[in-house]
């Protein structure tokens, strides 16, 4: 790790409230692990290259009329761990990548908090395109999307899947329960253990909710380090 990745982590925790940090040999050795090569998952049918392929320029909702670029995901196509967020704002709609706004950054500081890098990881959404004016996605939205998050994670068959805010996680469980209910445990799916956490443009807005995505990421890292074993 250099330093400015360093210097970044300590900034998370700093923000966090977290004024101590476990350094016993136990800790290091699940860093060392979590750092070690990733032998690639087993290949799926199909890749992420068919998958956006076969979306196109997608016409299948209204979202195509007011979108700027289509926001399939990006990161590590092998990616043990899969975050997945809501749709995009603003700045992924005109980059036509995944949390590159302020969001974003703040997703980047959490992903390193655990001893990871952005693209050690796969970043989507539920909705590829950006709902006007950042509004809730609607059903018939989520309906035409869905399926195209479904074959993303089935293709990258990920150990563990962080769902971001509410829309994400009821998509992802297909449950109608809210974020305070569903956030902090873990649920088996499809041979994959999905967690629900709150989403980074919610922690802008509630900075005091911090502290409870860094108790998840710390439930991750040790679920990630149990499934290695």
């Amino acid at each position: 790790m250099n330093s400015d990745e360093l210097t970044s982590q300590l900034e998370f925790f700093r923000d966090i409230g977290v004024e101590s940090l476990d350094v016993s040999p136990a800790a290091e050795a699940v860093c060392d692990r979590l750092d070690a090569d990733r032998a690639p998952l087993q290949e799926s049918l199909e890749d992420l290259d068919s998958i956006r392929a076969d979306i196109g320029d997608c016409q299948r909702c209204k979202l195509a009329r007011t979108r700027t670029n289509i926001v399939f995901g990006s990161g590590n196509p092998n990616a043990e761990l899969v975050f997945v967020g809501e749709a995009p704002g603003y700045d992924e709609d005109q980059q036509g990548l995944p949390f590159v706004g302020r969001a974003g950054q703040l997703l980047t500081k959490i992903i390193e908090s655990i001893s990871l890098k952005r693209e050690d990881v796969y970043i989507c959404n539920v909705l590829k395109c950006r709902p006007p004016d950042n509004r809730n996605p609607e059903p018939d939205e989520v309906a035409s999307c869905n399926p195209f998050l479904k074959r993303q994670l089935a293709t990258i068959r990920p150990k563990i899947v962080c769902c971001l805010g509410t829309f994400a996680a009821q998509t992802v469980l297909q449950t109608a329960a809210p974020i305070s209910r569903l956030r902090g445990k873990f649920f088996d799916m499809d041979g994959m253990r999905v967690i629900a956490t709150f989403h980074p443009a919610y922690l802008l807005r509630s900075p005091d909710k911090k502290r409870e995505v860094w108790e998840d990421m710390k439930q991750i890292r040790a679920e990630l380090f149990r499934l290695r074993s």
